[in-house]
Formats: structure tokens, C-alpha cells, sequence
């Protein structure tokens, strides 16, 4: 794919307590906060956001690190390019105090901030509520957010901090003890229903993550496994990016059942007609999911 030129995107800005980061918007309705992994908003994730909006809602993008549009995929940009950019952002967290790459039960100061832009959307833009989802180094964000009640839909697709370098961290996910204790809470108490995403080879996110996360939140939580055979094989990398890099977009395929089953949590809990906001009923585990145990 080539650069994206952001065409049928509003840009704007959005400042929390002194710190203000771009943003980029498209469709109307209730809020879904999309956020990139690395190296940034790529064409592909702009897409994932084009797919939101057409299902009714507003695709809310804040710019976290990277060139927003810029394509990192190597059979386009060339691989020294597309590793020197990658490499780029990817230092760019590592170093920023915004993130938490190894700390076991944390959330990232960037939580607050991302929180705060979620009611602002929702204010803005209506609706029971606001979805999440993050992608790789963001997607543990999309659990953290949801200690807030404003947030009602979030997807965690490959979240792979804290980074499993030891036996610990595997078995683990970025987020504060008191954040999780919240989300446990409404997961008991409001249904709510988080969903994950992974390739079941994939080592940034360990079983054991997904393992952690079905003891903390039981039936809550949702998780879609693939098998690597599932993953687009024009893909550079091993299988990782269910939704992007590794989607194969045809019916039928397991990663566009993954897709589907993302855009249909969203349109249940954001878009159906709610009987009392965050209590309406859950939507049932998909059933014959080809990446469902």
C-alpha cells in the first residue's frame, strides 16, 4: 500500500492536563477510540478505522507516536526505510516516561490522558457510551480505559506490554492493580464484556497473558486465538496484527471473523437500543468461531 494522504479524515487536537496530541476523526455516532501500534497509523489501521466508521460510529484516532498515514509495510517503502521508521517510534516509547514497556502491574500514564479523550468523545459525540481497541503496545491500554464506566466496548487485539521477557511478565498485563480491580468489579456487576485477540504463536503475546485474563475476568472475557495458517502469508512478519498487517479481508477467513466479531461488539453495546446503558445484555460468546477453543 502506498502513504495515505488522510482524505476523508477531520483533523484536530485534543490537550489534557498541559498535553496535547493530534487527532483524527472520521464518521458519525458513538465514539470508538482507535489506537495504532507500532510504527504508527498506517494505512492499514486507517482502514480498521474506515470499517468503524461505516459501521456507524465515530473513528476517534489519537496520534501517539509515528507519522500519521505514513506505510511502514517493506514491499512498499523498501526495509531500510520501513526499519528506520519502525525503529523510530519504537524508541520513541521506550524512552517516553508516557509508557510502561516492562512494569508488571501498571497502566501507562498515557491511560489518563486517553481516558480523558474518551469523555471528551463521548460528550461530543453521543451515544450509551465509548469503545477501545489497541493494537500491540496499545492494547492493553483498551483494558485500563475501561476502569472508566464511559467505556463499554474494549478489544484488545495482540496486546503485548508488558514485554515478556521473564515468566512474570508473560503472565501479566499492563495495567494497575486498582484499575483491574474496577474492571473486575464492572465485569461482575455491569456485564461488561472484553474481548482479546492473538495468534496463538505469537510471543509478544503469550498464552499466559490470556490465561491471566481469563482467571481476573472469567466469562467476561473473550478471547480469539488463530492458528498461524489463519495469518495473511504476504504479511513481512510472523503472524502478529490481527486486524492490520495479517488480515486476510475475504469471507470465510479466520481473521475476518475476528474482524466481524469486533464490529459486532461495537455495534452491539454502542449502536443497539440499550435497556438502561451499561447493564443491557451482553452479546453471546460467537458461536463456531473458527479461533474460539
Amino acid at each position: 500500500m502506498a502513504d495515505h494522504d488522510l482524505t476523508g479524515f477531520d483533523r484536530g487536537t485534543f490537550t489534557h492536563d498541559g498535553t496535547t496530541r493530534r487527532i483524527l476523526r472520521r464518521g458519525t455516532g458513538p465514539a470508538v477510540i482507535v489506537m495504532a501500534e507500532i510504527p504508527g497509523i498506517t494505512p492499514k489501521v486507517l482502514a480498521f478505522a474506515e470499517r468503524v466508521a461505516a459501521l456507524g460510529c465515530t473513528a476517534v484516532l489519537p496520534v501517539l507516536f509515528g507519522t500519521p498515514g505514513r506505510d511502514a509495510d517493506p514491499a512498499s517503502a523498501g526495509r531500510l526505510k520501513s526499519g528506520l521508521y519502525t525503529a523510530s517510534s519504537l524508541w520513541k516509547v521506550c524512552v517516553s516516561r508516557e509508557f510502561t514497556v516492562l512494569a508488571t502491574g501498571k497502566s501507562s500514564p498515557v491511560v489518563t490522558w486517553l481516558r480523558a479523550l474518551a469523555a471528551h468523545e463521548h460528550q461530543r459525540c453521543g451515544g450509551p457510551g465509548v469503545g477501545a481497541v489497541g493494537m500491540c503496545l496499545t492494547g492493553g491500554f483498551a483494558l485500563a480505559m475501561a476502569a472508566d464506566e464511559r467505556l463499554l466496548a474494549p478489544v484488545l487485539s495482540q496486546p503485548s506490554l508488558p514485554l515478556p521477557l521473564t515468566r512474570s511478565r508473560a503472565a501479566g498485563i499492563d495495567i494497575s492493580a486498582e484499575d483491574l480491580a474496577a474492571v473486575r468489579g464492572r465485569c461482575e456487576r455491569a456485564d461488561l464484556r472484553v474481548m482479546g485477540l492473538r495468534f496463538r504463536s505469537d510471543r509478544l503475546v503469550p498464552g499466559d497473558r490470556f490465561a491471566f485474563l481469563r482467571r481476573e475476568l472469567g466469562a467476561a472475557f473473550t478471547a480469539v486465538e488463530l492458528d498461524d495458517d489463519a495469518a495473511n502469508p504476504d504479511a513481512v512478519l510472523p503472524p502478529h496484527s490481527v486486524l492490520t498487517e495479517h488480515l486476510i479481508d475475504e469471507p470465510g477467513q479466520p481473521t475476518r471473523a475476528a474482524l466481524d466479531d469486533v464490529l459486532d461488539l461495537f455495534r452491539t453495546r454502542l449502536l443497539a437500543p440499550q435497556d438502561g446503558g451499561e447493564g443491557a445484555e451482553a452479546p453471546a460468546a460467537p458461536e463456531g468461531h473458527p479461533g474460539n477453543p
